[in-house]
């Protein structure tokens, strides 16, 4: 018996806005730990591996994401022991249907017609059995041809999600977000089940049906796909020929088009789902007290009741609340009323159009080689925390405005300071004058954490000119 090809696709390129401040465009929700000891994306392409059996040959991940997050896509699957089969990389967003269509290209161009898996990044699962039991019967119905969509059976009249009615295994039609009294009368009916945004087909079947309801995203994503570039892992559509893919999400591109004309089921999932959109769904998901309030980090919580606190670098205390969410970072404190979480989007657009960093990036910036975070900062000065990874370096640069001062805090830091190339350990210092040609390389095997003291008339990310980068940021000339 031929074994069913089935290709896993983890959409990870939203921005999780209504998770702010915790979730930021730098550093989005799905590569937070919002649940458990990993973070969204590192849990949905667990639950994935659970799939193959003596009926499935089960590929690598499929990832499609955001240009931006491509190390931190790889960085947080090399810390589960996983490989990606590729990284589709959108140059800009355009929604889950151009998304789902660059996955299906590629996985036609390998010369097979798996079943593509398709999930998101940032849906968090408690029975894992239970949903490997329903993918399984999901991949079924789709290597018989079938679209096959997960309906999460639902335990409350929730407002947050739209909703399947199933007729049998059949889908009959899918309904917009309710208000509460009609999500109350589609719990008591019956038949009425959350749409989990998860969906089980084959890639030509996928590509047939985007022809037949919406060919011109079919054609521009065709046209993006054939001038794509390949760099290792990573799959770069043609960053124009994207940027005129229309947007729109799969749902409304395809899959309320089919019903009555197209086979698409529903696999019923029954196994503790939650897409974490909001604080509203933390809360929910979290473990309370008998208060039923929920804490994370170091909270003090008194007299309050069904009260969410998220402390990430200092102590929170808070008395007398009922159904609030607190939220803090080094940067950005978030104060809410927890029915209103699906709101905090409205904060973070206002933070979009002053163009204000912390809508962007935390205090603390990821990046291929390490991090920094930005402990102090006045008009001509600012200092950072540094780490570099073992084996890797910053690029070579200069800064036509600041000057630097670094102190090795631990481990070993190779400097190229000018025409010199100096070795420094713990508590040894080297300064890096002003338009000095400069890099920091950490040779070790453990990490190397400097402080960098930046002295000048403009502090900015953008005061560097790259002539070396190990991480493809130097302009092609």
């Amino acid at each position: 018996m031929t074994k069913i090809a089935v290709q896993p696709v983890i959409m990870a390129g939203g921005s999780g806005t209504r998770l702010w401040p915790l979730s930021r465009a730098g550093f989005p929700k799905q590569f937070l730990v919002l649940s458990g000891n990993t973070s969204l994306f590192q849990q949905a392409a667990s639950r994935l591996q659970g799939l193959g059996d003596a009926d499935t040959a089960v590929a690598d991940p499929l990832i499609v994401g955001n240009e931006e997050h491509r190390f931190l896509v790889l960085d947080q699957l090399r810390e589960i022991k996983a490989e990606p089969s590729a990284v589709l990389l959108e140059p800009v967003g355009r929604n889950t249907a151009p998304a789902v269509t660059l996955a299906a290209l590629h996985a036609l161009d390998a010369g097979g017609d798996p079943v593509l898996v398709v999930t998101s990044a940032d849906q968090t699962v408690t029975d894992g059995a239970a949903f490997t039991a329903a993918l399984k019967g999901a991949v079924r119905m789709a290597a018989e041809g079938a679209i096959a969509i997960l309906g999460v059976t639902p335990d409350r009249p929730e407002t947050g999600y739209g909703y399947i009615r199933a007729d049998g295994v059949q889908v009959a039609k899918f309904v917009e977000k309710p208000d509460l009294a009609t999500a109350e009368q589609y719990l008591a009916a019956g038949g009425y089940y959350w749409n989990a945004g998860m969906f089980v087909l084959k890639a030509s079947v996928w590509m047939a049906a985007l022809e037949r309801f919406r060919p011109d995203i079919a054609s521009a994503c065709r046209a993006a796909w054939a001038a794509r570039a390949t760099d290792a892992k990573f799959v770069r559509p043609a960053k124009a020929e994207f940027a005129a893919v229309p947007s729109e999400s799969v749902d409304y591109a395809v899959m309320e088009q089919c019903p009555g004309l197209l086979d698409i089921r529903m696999q019923p999932l029954d196994a503790g789902w939650n897409d974490l959109g909001a604080w509203e769904a933390v809360w929910q998901v979290a473990e309370k007290d008998l208060a039923g309030n929920a804490s994370v980090g170091d909270a003090i919580i008194s007299d309050s009741r069904n009260t969410l606190v998220h402390a990430t670098s200092r102590l929170v205390s808070v008395v007398g609340l009922d159904d609030v969410v607190v939220v803090e970072t080094p940067d950005a404190i978030l104060v809410a009323s927890r029915e209103k979480s699906q709101d905090v989007k409205n904060i973070v657009n206002q933070l979009g159009r002053e163009q204000r960093g912390e809508q962007v990036l935390h205090r603390k910036v990821h990046r291929p080689w390490g991090w920094y975070d930005s402990i102090d900062h006045g008009p001509r000065h600012q200092a950072k925390r540094i780490m570099v990874k073992p084996g890797a370096s910053l690029s070579l640069q200069m800064h036509h405005h600041r000057a630097e001062h670094w102190i090795v805090v631990s481990g070993t830091a190779e400097v190229t300071n000018g025409d010199k190339v100096l070795m420094l350990t713990e508590n040894q210092s080297t300064y890096i004058p002003l338009g000095q040609v400069h890099r920091l390389r950490n040779p070790g095997k453990m990490d190397l954490e400097i402080i960098e003291v930046q002295s000048g008339s403009y502090l900015g990310e953008d005061d560097i000119v790259r002539f070396e980068d190990t991480y493809g940021r130097v302009p092609i000339k």
